[in-house]
């Protein structure tokens, strides 16, 4: 196919994609639970009021959001997922308040007289008690008690009880986390209308806002057909899939490694231009981010197992959970962003042959400007969660409680300008070439396209405000963590990928351009409105579950091949003799493709399927998925283009292949062995129990703090420790560089 027919293919696939992305979030838009202007019980009792609702949800942001447990399944593990404890709870509590309507205790009632009652609870949760006309949702005198019952427990949990101290510890929760029993009041109110949501039947259906989850058969929570529907037709639609791609990868499979390999490296000779030389000082900065999200790691690990300190020390006092897991997620994508960032402004120049005036002076300033939004935000974020900002200048300035955008609206928007900057540097760089419409006219074109999408795509954060409802801000959110981080970032890395071996000669440009391309259209034809298996439980239509579950079944199918792009990658790093100074890159690009496939492929459509989505959402297993795609997917892809522009800057000497040697191995091995004798055997024993008890006792005290899961998390430790000295060692190659010791003789 040629590359004109692949690139209609390609807008074709972005434009439907997107309309339809589109158009199902609108529907989102229509069909949110509502937010009543009023709690009501039935004697006119006002419980709480709509503003209520929405200054609980900005206090439980303020605290860490969803870094301090979840809701409707997004967030941290520690601590429960507080809408399914609250169900849980109310339940239980609701239960007696049934029996003493009739004068029983219903502990002591014979089975059939129990199930009596458990038919009224279930009557009592499901059923939609939404007044349009009154804009109210109305309780029972018995609910409305429970709600108050509730706000008193939180209240014990979240300030400074002393008899939930045990309790704060095993979810990590520092006493006093909320300081104020106003604004504690109005994030029980937020809990119970959240709770309300995922327990509550949409109008004219069967099945609640949040398709029946979480699993809980005692109040009716269980799974509705349309989720086994669904996720057979995915595996089918995945099974298909895979047998075209195979058959046209067989029909059409042109061999992309060149036949007359360069006898020298065709890019020992490039000299640096002072921008492409400028970018070190990022590579230097991203070695130090590594390292203190590597620190913020480890506290937040020891967090599972001492939830009030480290070793003893007090910790949570001046570094709770809540700031320590959110830096650890922030700088991960800082660093990782930063490192990919700095491969194309030291691309850019070196593929047109030409340095724009002030570009150096351009890349600086960009270069302080991310150093602002980085400190910037972290300390925002340890001044939110500490409570010493208000809850609108939190939102500005502070922690915004939604995972991997934790950073402040002014952080968000400032690093929005950032990104466009660095893509004004890109495409003034890139002009002179894209002009030229030679060989390698298609690849720039796509390379340039992928750069604005990055620049772009970011803004859909700025997409929801401060009280957006929580079904349209996590739509929003999805847009930037699966769109922006997993979608056009890795559109941009395989381009970049093309373009090195293309360069040094190695891949034939034409084969090159139209596995990119094709590669391109596959990706996005799933990526796109995969988007929706992430949403399939936070309060949207089944529509969305429908689409999430086809088209998020199609991101694994490039991934079948992948094994054939590692050996490539395998062979290249064998096909000469001078290729061996880029071995560690290349070496990069194939455990790329091993975490590919392991972590973004196994362990993502794991729990991609609805049906088993519905038992495991916010278990480890998401852990397992989570640190085997983003580290060793992303991050060990962005470490691959560091070396590549390392080589560039240190072009005439070898390097010290058993220190960076070493990196490579302890990193990758200690990532395996942390996620697999670890985080996946937690994940499938809560797997386990959420199936067999409910999805709260799967996130409970009572089950996470038993003898078997504290050993598990105890045994993060050597691959913890593994991972670190390979960390600690790649920071001190990347240093030696600079210093000697990790350069040896000239090549």
């Amino acid at each position: 196919m040629t590359p004109k027919k692949l690139w209609r293919w390609l807008a074709v696939v972005m434009v439907a994609s997107f309309a339809v992305l589109i158009f199902y979030g609108t529907e989102i838009y229509r069909k949110i639970p509502p937010i009543p202007n009023q709690v009501v019980s039935t004697d006119g009792t006002v419980l709480a009021t709509g503003q209520d609702i929405k200054d609980g949800q900005n206090v439980w942001q303020s605290i860490g959001g969803q870094t301090v447990g979840s809701i409707w399944g997004h967030g941290a593990y520690i601590a429960p997922d507080w809408t399914a404890d609250y169900l849980h709870r109310e339940s239980l509590l609701l239960l007696d308040e049934l029996a003493k309507k009739d004068n029983k205790i219903y502990k002591e009632l014979s089975d059939d007289e129990q199930a009596k009652y458990q038919v009224l609870l279930k009557k009592e949760l499901r059923t939609n008690t939404f007044d349009e006309g009154k804009n109210a949702i109305i309780f029972s005198p018995e609910r409305a008690k429970v709600q108050k019952q509730l706000s008193q427990y939180y209240s014990k949990l979240f300030m400074n009880d002393p008899s939930m101290a045990q309790l704060r510890d095993q979810y990590a929760i520092p006493k006093n986390t909320v300081k104020d029993s106003g604004r504690m009041s109005q994030m029980s109110a937020f809990f119970a209308w959240s709770t309300w949501v995922f327990i509550t039947e949409r109008p004219g259906d069967t099945v609640t806002y949040t398709n029946n989850w979480p699993h809980d058969e005692s109040v009716g929570n269980v799974p509705p057909p349309s989720l086994h529907l669904w996720s057979g037709f995915s595996v089918l639609l995945l099974l298909a899939s895979v047998g075209l791609l195979v058959f046209y990868h067989a029909r059409n499979k042109e061999e992309e490694i060149s036949e007359a390999l360069p006898l020298e490296d065709p890019l020992r000779n490039m000299k640096p231009t002072p921008s492409m030389k400028a970018t070190l000082k990022y590579i230097w900065v991203v070695a130090l981010l590594i390292l203190v999200q590597m620190l913020a790691g480890v506290i937040t690990a020891h967090y599972g197992v001492e939830g009030s300190g480290f070793y003893g020390i007090p910790l949570d006092e001046f570094l709770p959970q809540s700031v320590s897991r959110s830096w650890h997620v922030q700088l991960a994508i800082f660093w990782i962003a930063t490192s990919w960032l700095a491969t194309g402004l030291y691309i850019a120049p070196a593929v047109s042959g030409h340095e724009p005036k002030y570009q150096k002076l351009g890349v600086n300033v960009l270069f302080g400007a991310l150093l602002i939004v980085v400190l910037g935000s972290l300390t925002g974020q340890w001044l939110g969660v500490m409570q010493k900002l208000g809850l609108v200048d939190n939102f500005l300035w502070g922690h915004q409680g939604y995972e991997y955008v934790e950073l402040g609206r002014i952080w968000q928007i400032l690093l929005l300008i950032g990104l466009i900057l660095w893509l004004v540097l890109m495409v003034r760089a890139l002009l002179p070439a894209l002009k030229r419409k030679d060989g390698d006219h298609h690849l720039l074109l796509l390379f340039t396209l992928s750069s604005v999408a990055i620049a772009m795509f970011y803004g859909a954060g700025l997409m929801y405000g401060r009280q957006t409802h929580m079904a349209i801000a996590e739509y929003w959110r999805w847009w930037v963590v699966h769109l922006w981080v997993e979608g056009f970032f890795e559109v941009f890395a395989t381009v970049v990928a093309a373009f090195l071996f293309t360069r040094l000669g190695l891949l034939r440009l034409k084969s090159a351009t139209n596995a990119v391309l094709f590669s391109t259209i596959i990706f996005l034809a799933g990526g796109i409105l995969g988007t929706f298996h992430h949403l399939y439980f936070s309060a949207t239509p089944t529509a969305v579950l429908a689409l999430g579950a086809t088209f998020s079944a199609l991101e694994i199918v490039p991934l079948v091949l992948i094994g054939y792009e590692a050996y490539q990658n395998y062979q290249l790093s064998k096909s000469t003799q001078w290729i061996k100074a880029y071995k560690w890159p290349i070496y990069c690009f194939i455990a790329m493709c091993f975490w590919n496939f392991l972590g973004a492929g196994i362990f993502g459509f794991a729990i991609n399927p609805p049906i088993a989505l519905y038992y495991i959402q916010g278990l480890n297993t998401t852990a397992v998925h989570g640190h085997a795609a983003l580290f060793g997917v992303y991050g060990i892809l962005g470490i691959g283009l560091m070396m590549f522009v390392l080589r560039g800057l240190y072009p005439d000497r070898e390097w010290n292949d058993k220190l960076i040697g070493w990196a490579f191995w302890l990193t990758n091995i200690g990532l395996l062995v942390m996620v697999t004798i670890s985080l996946l055997p937690i994940g499938i024993m809560q797997s386990v129990a959420s199936i067999k008890e409910g999805y709260w006792y799967a996130r409970s005290a009572e089950f996470m703090q038993t003898d078997i899961m504290h050993f598990l998390r105890w045994m993060r430790v050597p691959g913890d420790i593994l991972l670190a000295a390979g960390e600690l060692l790649l920071v001190i190659f990347i240093i030696g560089l600079k210093f000697g010791w990790s350069l040896k003789e000239k090549r």
